[in-house]
C-alpha cells in the first residue's frame, strides 16, 4: 500500500503552481494542483489529502474572502487536515484571520523552499494519529533533571516527548519559577538538533537600542563602539534552537523585527546589507497572557500566532504538590552534594507542611526554602518547626503563612495574607515586593487583580 502524503495546492498563479509541484514532488510527495475553490473542494470531498497550501486570494481579489470561506468549508469536511496559507508579507493580516479560523500555519510569499519543506514535515508529523503510550509514561523522552510523577507533569511531558522531534515553534507558558526554561531544554535535547546549540536569550533584559545588535549581530563601525564584528544570537543558534525567555516584555518596536526573522528564516546584521539565511528552531516562554496583551494591542497578533504553533503550559507548584516530597529530596541531595554536607531527612510533619505552603514563586521558592533551611540549622533531621523558624527569622514575607496554614485557612486566603504583609512592609513598592516574594511583576499585577488589592 502506498503511503506517499498527497499534498493539494491551491493556488489561481500558474507559475506558482508548477514550482511548488516541482518541489514537492522532488521531495517525494504525491501533489494534486487546482485553481480554485471549487476545485478544491472536488478533491478534498473525494480524495482526503493529508495537507494543503493555499493561497488566501483568487480572481485578483485582495480581500481574502473567498480564500477565508474555502479554508472554513474545508474544517467542515477535513476538520484534522493541516492547512498551510500563502500570502503576501503586505496582507499577513489575513494570515492572522486564517489561524483564527483553523489553519495550522501561515508562509509569506516569496517563500524559502527549506523552511516551506521543513513546515510541510512539521505539520505532517503532528497531525499523525498519536502514538499508544503506557499510562502515566512519556515515551522516549529524556526528561533528566525535570522531577515529578503528577499527572499534570506527566501530561507535559507526554506533550514534550510528541513535539520535541519536530521543528514546531513551541511557546512555554506558566507562572515565574515553574521550570520554563527546564521544558525548553528538554524540547531541545530530545530533537534532531541536539547536538547542535541550544542559545538563550531574555528578551525581558533587552533594551530596544540592544535588540538589534544582541539577536542579528553587527559588523566592525556599524555604530560607536563597534570595534570588531560581532554575531548575534540568531546566527550562534544556526540549525540548532534559541530560546526566547520572556518574550512578553518585548518592545512593539522590536517585535516585527523578530517577526521577520522568524518568517523569513533571514536576517542583516547591523552594518550590513546582505541578508543572511538561518536554521532555526524557536522555542519561547513567558508568564504574560499574551491572548490578553493582544486584545490590548500590546503584543503583535501575527507575531503571537507564528511563536506558539504547540503550547505547552507548566502547571503551578500548587497544582502538583504531589511532587512536592520528591522535590525535596532532590534540592537537599545535591545541596549535600555540592558542599560536602551528609544526607539530610525530613521528618513527616516537614514534608507535610512544606506540601502545602502557598509557594507564589512556585519551585524556585521551594528550593530556596529547602537550601536555606540545611544550611542554617545544620541538622540531619529536619522538623516542621525548623522550617517555620526559618521563615521567621529571615524576613521571609510568607512567615505568617505557615502559621496561617495551621489555622485552616484556604490556600488563597494564605497567599492574599502573605501579598497583603509583603506589601506593607515595602509601603506598597511593587518592584521590592515581587522581588522578596520570588515573581516577576507581571505575575504579583495578575495576583493583585485576583485578590481585589488596591494599588
Amino acid at each position: 500500500m502506498d503511503n506517499t502524503p498527497m499534498i493539494l495546492v491551491i493556488d489561481d498563479d500558474s507559475a506558482v503552481r508548477t514550482s511548488l509541484s516541482f518541489m514537492l514532488k522532488r521531495a517525494g510527495y504525491e501533489v494534486k494542483a487546482v485553481s480554485g475553490p471549487r476545485e478544491a473542494m472536488d478533491v478534498v470531498r473525494s480524495e482526503a489529502p493529508r495537507l494543503m497550501l493555499m493561497d488566501m486570494n483568487f480572481s485578483l481579489s485582495t480581500s481574502g474572502e473567498e480564500g477565508l470561506t474555502l479554508l472554513k468549508q474545508v474544517k467542515i469536511f477535513r476538520p484534522d487536515t493541516p492547512v498551510i496559507l500563502m500570502t503576501a508579507w503586505g496582507s499577513i493580516q489575513l494570515a492572522v484571520q486564517g489561524m483564527q479560523a483553523g489553519a495550522f500555519d501561515f508562509i509569506t510569499k516569496p517563500w524559502n523552499n527549506a523552511a516551506l519543506l521543513q513546515r510541510i514535515e512539521t505539520a505532517l508529523e503532528l497531525s499523525r494519529p498519536q502514538e499508544e503510550t503506557a499510562e502515566g509514561e512519556a515515551p522516549r523522552l529524556d526528561r533528566s533533571p525535570i522531577i515529578g510523577r503528577s499527572k499534570g507533569l506527566t501530561e507535559v511531558l507526554n506533550t514534550v516527548a510528541r513535539i520535541a522531534p519536530t521543528n514546531a515553534s513551541v511557546l512555554i507558558t506558566g507562572e515565574s519559577g515553574t521550570g520554563k526554561e527546564l521544558i525548553a531544554e528538554a524540547i531541545h535535547r530530545n530533537s534532531r538538533r541536539a547536538k547542535q546549540p541550544f542559545v538563550k536569550v531574555n528578551l525581558g533584559g533587552l533594551s530596544q537600542s540592544l535588540f538589534e545588535s544582541e539577536m542579528f549581530g553587527h559588523k566592525k563601525g556599524a555604530f560607536t563602539d563597534a570595534i570588531a564584528d560581532r554575531k548575534g544570537r540568531f546566527e550562534t543558534a544556526h540549525q540548532g534552537t534559541i530560546f526566547l525567555d520572556e518574550i512578553g516584555d518585548l518592545e512593539l518596536s522590536c517585535q516585527v523585527k523578530l517577526l521577520r526573522v522568524l518568517q523569513d528564516q533571514t536576517f542583516e546584521p547591523l552594518g550590513d546589507s546582505r541578508p543572511r539565511k538561518v536554521d532555526v528552531r524557536v522555542v519561547s516562554a513567558t508568564n504574560a497572557d499574551l491572548a490578553r496583551m493582544v486584545s490590548e494591542r500590546t503584543f503583535r497578533e501575527d507575531l503571537f500566532y507564528r511563536i506558539n504553533l504547540i503550547t505547552v503550559k507548566l502547571p503551578a507548584l500548587r497544582e502538583r504538590r504531589d511532587d512536592i516530597p520528591l522535590l525535596v529530596r532532590h534540592f537537599a541531595d545535591r545541596q549535600a552534594e555540592a558542599n560536602g554536607l551528609p544526607r539530610t531527612e525530613f521528618s513527616a510533619d516537614a514534608l507535610e507542611l512544606l506540601s502545602r505552603l502557598p509557594y507564589p514563586g512556585n519551585i524556585r521558592e521551594l528550593k530556596n526554602l529547602v537550601e536555606r533551611t540545611i544550611l542554617v540549622c545544620g541538622k540531619s533531621l529536619l522538623q516542621a518547626r525548623d522550617f517555620e523558624d526559618q521563615r521567621l527569622q529571615t524576613d521571609d514575607p510568607g512567615k505568617h503563612a505557615a502559621h496561617a496554614s495551621l489555622a485552616g485557612l484556604t490556600l488563597d486566603e494564605i497567599e492574599r495574607r502573605t501579598i497583603l504583609q509583603t506589601l506593607e512592609r515595602y509601603n506598597g513598592n511593587i518592584s521590592q515586593v515581587a522581588l522578596s516574594l520570588g515573581i516577576s511583576r507581571a505575575a504579583l499585577y495578575r495576583r493583585l487583580d485576583k485578590f481585589n488589592i488596591p494599588y
